[in-house]
């Protein structure tokens, strides 16, 4: 099948309906459910998907609205757009917002620590040595900083790592790329800089320039212990009245499984980040406001942290608990890629108001952290109580 070579006078909707023909034609299939509605298209078949032929809806649901103070101090409402085909996460993510909007959600940490590229550098032959190669890139850093800033007028490198392992040499960049995510972009500023490098120093080769020490779409310890793109921490307070009333539970039933599910159980896995289900939120909101869905890897590598305060003479029986969460990569932006897609910018706008001159991107993963830490609290309500199974019966099957 050419599913290229299309009349160049069709529009972008009717090219993706006549790859549909020719595909159900061929391998005498019928995808007429995958027809989308021109309205929602957008610019997807010239910008988001090669040979496109049709769209796969996924269901859109609310939940909120949940109060956050964001990092700039100001106390606001959100409103949650859910995309997900898992029964009872936007019942339970709606829950966590009830309990927590009782005290409120508070963002203590907000760091972006920029995109990051990891390019490999080797010795070509005799004339370059691993010490050579770093040497060069300490002494021309004002150099390749240039070349890389001058592929964008959006681009600022932020920071930089240089690690030797093995036969090579690895130069990662991190950088600012405004509202968008920036992958696209930090990649081709590393191109920049490996051409600068190899084209000026023939003794030096460069095998790729993503080497995976930023771990792009895969889980490390560095990333969740250093952080990459955006790290939030978000907390909130809940009374032992909150959780018996909201919840269904209680103080002491919840630690306790927060002590066997967080800590015990976390540490026999060896998982990279101690939580109930955070990749569920991260993968709701990021596939309804257009965002690079396989960076849920990196925002899963999130800690959940749980612990009790009490006010009573009876010091065992907490009164209170303080739930935080901190994620450490939240890589999202508000320009490019999905978000400009027609239904997702519309989840944007839902989600995202005018904050006190916190910019968009930063209040999108400040928004994420705070959901994310509502979906937290339910969940582990919901254990503590021996509600989950009951709830998955109930609302998906």
């Amino acid at each position: 099948m050419d599913l290229r070579s299309l009349p160049e006078q069709l529009s972008s909707f009717q090219r993706i309906n006549q790859r549909r023909t020719l595909i159900e034609r061929e391998l005498k299939i019928d995808l007429k459910n995958t027809a989308p509605v021109e309205s929602v298209v957008g610019e997807s078949e010239k910008k988001n998907c090669e040979q496109m032929f049709g769209v796969v809806p996924v269901p859109v649901g609310y939940a909120g609205p949940l109060k956050v103070t964001f990092s700039n101090n100001q106390l606001s409402e959100i409103h949650l757009p859910l995309a997900t085909t898992e029964g009872a996460l936007v019942a339970s993510v709606n829950r966590g917002c009830k309990a927590a909007s009782v005290s409120g959600v508070t963002i203590t940490k907000s760091i972006d620590h920029g995109m990051t590229r990891s390019i490999a550098f080797t010795p070509g032959n005799q004339s370059a040595s691993l010490d050579a190669i770093v040497q060069l890139l300490r002494g021309n850093e004002g150099k390749w900083k240039a070349v890389a800033e001058a592929t964008s007028n959006h681009l600022k490198i932020l920071s930089y790592d240089i690690d030797i392992q093995k036969k090579y040499v690895f130069l990662t960049i991190a950088c600012d790329t405004s509202e968008a995510m920036g992958m696209n972009m930090t990649t081709i500023a590393a191109q920049a800089i490996a051409d600068w490098v190899t084209g000026s120093n023939p003794g030096i080769a460069c095998p790729t320039i993503a080497g995976n020490v930023d771990s792009d779409k895969k889980p490390s310890r560095r990333t969740h212990d250093r952080g990459r793109g955006m790290e939030v921490t978000a907390s909130t307070i809940l009374s032992a009245e909150t959780i018996t009333d909201v919840l269904k539970s209680t103080p002491e039933a919840m630690l306790a499984t927060a002590d066997a599910k967080l800590k015990a159980g976390s540490t026999l896995a060896g998982a990279i980040g101690a939580n109930l289900h955070v990749a569920n939120i991260i993968a709701a909101l990021y596939l309804a406001t257009g965002q690079d869905a396989a960076h849920v890897v990196e925002g899963s590598l999130a800690d959940t942290t749980v612990s009790g305060s009490s006010t009573t003479l009876r010091a065992s029986l907490p009164s209170s608990l303080e739930i935080s969460v901190r994620l450490p990569a939240i890589l999202v932006g508000v320009r490019g890629g999905g978000t400009a897609l027609p239904a997702q910018n519309q989840c944007l706008n839902l989600l995202l108001k005018n904050r006190g001159g916190l910019s968009l991107k930063k209040q999108l993963a400040e928004s994420i952290a705070a959901a994310v830490l509502a979906g937290e609290v339910s969940v582990l309500a919901a254990q503590a109580s021996h509600d989950l199974a009951k709830a998955h019966k109930n609302l998906a099957r």
